[in-house]
């Protein structure tokens, strides 16, 4: 195939990767706003509520290591269509037990817990195979149109939920989500996930791995990367530490500045807008030079974006500034978020070998889960017993240090070693 050829095909790769993710991510969220509103209106049951949210984060935890030894060892695109028909099976099912027994608690857990276990595989495999679909000088494009979709959907997928929810009946939501999912299915399959993957070729008779084996490889090829250690050791802070953002924010604003429910969703639509405006913004631009130095100070401002959370709480603002200045915060927490993200994804899309991406990513993606739940735990105790202000800006401020240590000049050297040629130019230059 051609030069030509594979870059045609790879624009067709973005566009078709983008829309597939679209459809998919609109299906699911309106779906899972819809049996959210469900449960929370048939049983009036928190606990009811909080057992599907750990149907749908337990797997997933579980699952991640294995969803990357699979997408190391297996075609990526089978992986995908097969666990996209699965998804499409999962829905199919619970519409045939809603039209003949009513929907029941027990159907909506089981069929959570396989379109967990579905996304996982889906997510991983599709995360690892971006270098695969699309040439090199596009992964900042096609990671920022992927995170577009994700943003459009956060965006619509509310306010289409609500409106649908009212005036179309559960079995028709299912329907239409199954719909979504055939479509995916479609345009996954015209896609070639080895298009510019560079996999090792199988050796026929060479000994097998075992899953073991593979998985500790796959760590073992981790701890020799010291730039890769550093990325995922920063990524784990982060997740815990936001844990006092994610918990404190809506604490905050709710229960200590009581602010109204219709402002309170406002700003919580104000980071979906920045994060679509930014993955806009990276998507026609041209790929950022120094992710690993852009990502450290963009981490700082996220820190610091954090603490701001607490300001109202130590100086006194009127409602209607206090409105608008968590608007801009959260704003500028959406901005942020794609800025440090996505720059950095798709540095270690082009350091991690393609035998190793499922691996790489999927424990990563373990690591991260398994600590989220942990922090939001930790937090929500301290919230209870500690002022709240104080538990942000310690938090921002251990986030802060901690980057500027793993992160100090030297590691960022390390990363882009044409930050000292540059200096050595400059100085000649003078």
């Amino acid at each position: 195939m051609s030069e030509a050829i594979k870059l045609k095909r790879a624009t067709y790769h973005l566009w078709t990767f983008t829309i597939s993710k679209m459809i998919s991510s609109f299906g699911a969220q309106v779906y899972a706003f819809a049996i959210s509103f469900y449960i929370l209106q048939v049983t009036g049951s928190a606990t009811s509520f909080a057992t599907n949210l750990i149907c749908s984060i337990l797997p997933r935890t579980v699952l991640a290591p294995f969803a990357g030894y699979v997408a190391d060892k297996y075609s990526r695109k089978t992986i995908v269509i097969v666990a996209q028909i699965a998804t499409t099976l999962a829905i199919g099912g619970l519409l045939a037990v809603s039209l003949t027994y009513g929907l029941s608690l027990i159907a909506i857990y089981a069929t959570t817990v396989v379109l967990a276990m579905t996304s996982t595989f889906s997510g991983v495999t599709f995360t690892s195979s971006i270098t695969g679909l699309v040439d090199e000088a596009r992964i900042q494009r096609a990671m920022s149109m992927n995170q577009m979709s994700i943003s459009f959907a956060a965006i619509g997928a509310p306010a289409l939920g609500g409106y649908l929810y009212g005036v179309v009946s559960m079995p028709m939501f299912l329907t239409m989500y199954m719909v979504a999912s055939v479509t995916a299915v479609i345009l996954e399959s015209t896609m070639n996930f080895n298009l510019f993957a560079n996999r090792k070729e199988v050796v026929e008779g060479e000994p097998k791995e075992s899953m073991l084996q593979s998985m500790k490889a796959g760590v073992t090829y981790l701890r020799k990367q010291p730039i890769l250690m550093t990325l995922i050791w920063i990524s784990l802070v982060i997740n815990f530490l936001f844990g006092a953002f994610q918990v404190g924010y809506a604490f905050i604003l709710i229960e200590k500045l009581k602010m109204i429910s219709t402002h309170f969703g406002y700003t919580e639509g104000a980071t979906a807008v920045g994060t679509l405006l930014m993955s806009i913004y990276l998507s026609i631009r041209k790929e950022i030079k120094y992710p690993l130095w852009i990502g450290k100070w963009g981490i700082i401002a996220m820190g610091i974006v954090m603490g701001a959370v607490a300001v109202p709480l130590l100086i006194h603002i009127p409602y209607n500034g206090m409105f608008a200045f968590y608007l801009g915060l959260m704003l500028s927490f959406g901005l942020l978020s794609i800025l440090v993200n996505t720059p950095l994804f798709v540095m270690m899309q082009k350091m991690i070998d393609d035998d190793y991406k499922g691996r790489v990513f999927s424990l990563l993606e373990t690591m991260a889960m398994a600590l989220m739940p942990l922090g939001m735990v930790l937090f929500g105790f301290l919230y209870d017993v500690v002022p709240a202000q104080w538990i942000l800006l310690a938090s921002s401020s251990i986030l802060i240090v901690v980057v500027l240590i793993m992160a100090r000049p030297s590691v960022v050297r390390e990363a882009h070693p044409e930050l000292d040629r540059t200096k050595t130019v400059n100085v000649e230059t003078v």
